[in-house]
């Protein structure tokens, strides 16, 4: 990171990663052409939880090169009169693979307690009617660093 003075510890990013309500998945195509997704996640353990459909661009890119960047916003300010803007951001590389059984289950569960925490028993219900037309991917974080402004 260039600029260390806005460094924070691996510890104060996954805080900021576990709050994030959505992150953007990067990828790089077979013909090196980047592609940036914005998901739903959740985190469990050391690990980031995200689901998609059975098929698209993102699927086809992934089957291929597996090495994601995330990157996560939390908080933001905007102040006018200093010209800047308060912020803190996390960005982490990593190897998603696609999960099945008990950790595709634990995933989707994941993230139900997280978006619709009041819903659980429905929720659950939802799941069951419809894991086979999802898919479920964990990404194994390799680097995380975070930032913050202000």
């Amino acid at each position: 990171m260039r600029r260390k003075d806005k460094e924070i510890s691996a510890e104060e990013a996954f805080a900021i990663l576990k709050e994030g309500e959505y992150g953007i998945l990067s990828v790089v195509s077979q013909g090196n052409t980047p592609y940036g997704v914005p998901l739903n996640f959740c985190v469990i353990g050391r690990k980031i939880y995200f689901h998609c459909a059975l098929d698209g661009r993102k699927l086809d890119i992934l089957n291929k090169n597996n090495l994601v960047s995330f990157c996560v916003v939390g908080s933001t300010e905007v102040m006018p009169d200093k010209f800047g803007t308060k912020y803190e951001s996390v960005i982490l590389t990593g190897i998603a693979i696609e999960v099945f059984a008990e950790t595709k289950r634990n995933g989707l569960e994941g993230l139900l307690q997280k978006y619709s925490s009041n819903y659980m028993e429905s929720g659950f219900k939802y799941i069951d009617k419809l894991t086979d037309k999802t898919k479920v991917f964990e990404i194994e974080i390799q680097n995380i660093s975070g930032k913050t402004q202000g």
